[in-house]
């Protein structure tokens, strides 16, 4: 089965359309290195939680909306070079394509698939 990367993160929703130009770029990137797909979902309904919940994970602050994205890969050797070889790449440098939200509240992971239906 195919390999996923999935993030979430907390963007300031007055800079949506700098994400989602961001994101448009960033996934045109990860398809030349070997992505398969790459899926951005900008939170509708995203509630708060007791003890835990997407807002919480991220330290949500008033005039921000999660986003929750995958990257879906044939296989965990494609997305180990694939990888690396976009964090090389120049045209998603910070210096010249600065991220439009706090990287630092980004949740990552990488996961095997074990239902794909």
């Amino acid at each position: 089965m195919n390999y996923v990367d999935g993030f979430v993160v907390a963007v300031p929703t007055s800079n949506k359309d700098a994400y989602v130009h961001h994101a448009r770029l960033a996934a045109e990137i990860f398809r030349e290195h070997g992505a398969l797909r790459i899926t951005e979902c900008w939170g509708d309904d995203v509630p708060d939680g007791k003890l835990t919940s997407f807002p919480m994970a991220v330290k949500l602050e008033p005039e921000e909306t999660v986003v929750f994205s995958w990257i879906e890969w044939p296989s965990r050797e494609v997305r180990d070079v694939g990888m690396q070889k976009v964090m090389e790449d120049p045209r998603l440098k910070q210096d010249s394509n600065p991220m439009p939200f706090d990287g630092k509240r980004m949740i990552y992971g990488g996961f095997r698939m074990v239902v794909d239906e």
